[in-house]
């Protein structure tokens, strides 16, 4: 579903990515896992058409990322950080519609994917309502409807519990573990180890922009007979 191949990328001098390959098959959760600066988040941006590589390439669901970006738009859900990026003046259901809109869905087929949504998110109380005033959990519920609007067949989580209190985390991790019993295939990185044991089928430590290490929680803890912290200070330094 993701195949990811020699990808490379610099700003200026420095190399964000130095040759970054792993593949993701369809219903997998694939954990990126690394400190900060370490090609996280830069990974994710080039699999989500954000950013160009300067090298490498990116299929997903079969479409090359790089020759057809618009066609990988279509595929794709996206949910980076703690920060929700919901408009405060549009009501719930207004935010989530827009982006039903700018995903060329018709006014029936988001409204009929709207009020599902509502529904599982539990926000038939405040749906409608404006939501400059809406707590950090009820935006983050909010932008996570939005992300899945289309119905995606991937998605791509960045550290997407930064800076979220222990409820609104929680609603994340289970919106996760439901894209996964649905099919989806995601790519969700972090840099906390208990997120990571907790939500991924598998594990990719990446350090300075390249993948270090890769397989199942399981395998990894096996070969290196350790705690995945443990491992993970071994194979990144202190």
């Amino acid at each position: 579903m993701i195949n990811v191949k020699g990808l490379k990328k610099s700003f200026k001098d420095v190399e964000a990515l130095k040759d970054v390959s792993f593949n993701v098959n369809q219903g997998e959760i694939l954990g990126l896992l690394g400190e900060n600066g370490a090609g996280k988040t830069t990974t994710l941006r080039i699999l989500a058409t954000m950013l160009k590589a300067d090298d490498g390439e990116v299929v997903l669901g079969g479409i090359n990322v790089a020759n057809n970006p618009e066609a990988v738009r279509k595929k794709i859900g996206i949910l980076f950080g703690g920060e929700s990026g919901i408009y405060d003046r549009l009501t719930a259901r207004e935010n989530i519609e827009y982006y039903g809109q700018l995903n060329d869905m018709d006014s029936a087929s988001i409204k009929d994917r709207v009020d599902h949504l509502s529904r599982i998110f539990e926000m038939d109380e405040y749906i409608d309502r404006r939501a400059g005033k809406f707590s950090k959990g009820m935006k983050q519920k909010v932008a996570l409807a939005r992300s899945i609007v289309h119905n995606p067949e991937i998605m791509l989580f960045d550290e997407p519990t930064s800076g979220l209190d222990v409820t609104a985390a929680r609603v994340v991790h289970k919106f996760i573990n439901s894209c996964k019993e649905e099919g989806k295939t995601v790519v969700f990185s972090s840099h906390t180890m208990s997120e990571v044991e907790k939500l991924c089928d598998r594990v990719a430590i990446i350090h300075k922009g390249k993948i270090i290490e890769i397989g199942t929680i399981t395998e990894l803890t096996d070969k290196y007979q350790k705690s995945v912290e443990e491992l993970f200070v071994e194979l990144v330094g202190e």
